[in-house]
């Protein structure tokens, strides 16, 4: 848990650890075209094995316009993290703004079947000269 995950969420025992980057060589600040990649890592720190399910993210810009994105899995996968396990995948987010955030969750279901939420830790998106952060 180091300072290279700058965004960090514990619901139980799961913790959600979140690193964004912004991609100059992909975004067009002229035609208010900003790209950021983010890594994320799910680590399981207990003994039961679960599942992820479903994303759900909430998506804000500088201007305060609000995306939501649902779906099922994480790039196409649904991961099992047994006890011990960490799982982790990349994913990005186009914005209209030089700067925004992201929060989100995760459905994951235990062993026994039973569904539940997990928090993804609300993270700013800033290009490197932004003035602000919004988190």
């Amino acid at each position: 848990m180091g300072s290279d995950w700058p965004y960090q969420a514990r619901t139980g025992d799961l913790v959600v650890r979140v690193r964004p980057t912004y991609l100059p060589d992909y975004s067009d600040p002229e035609e208010r075209r900003f790209l950021w990649s983010y890594d994320i890592e799910i680590e399981n720190l207990g003994s039961e094995t679960v599942q992820l399910q479903s994303r759900h993210w909430i998506i804000t810009d500088a201007l305060g316009r609000v995306e939501e994105v649902k779906g099922p899995g994480v790039v196409g996968e649904r991961p099992v993290l047994g006890p011990g396990m960490r799982h982790g995948y990349t994913s990005g987010c186009p914005l209209a703004t030089a700067s925004g955030g992201m929060v989100g969750s995760y459905v994951m279901t235990g062993a026994d079947g039973r569904m539940f939420e997990i928090a993804i830790p609300p993270f700013s998106l800033d290009i490197p000269q932004a003035r602000g952060r919004l988190n």
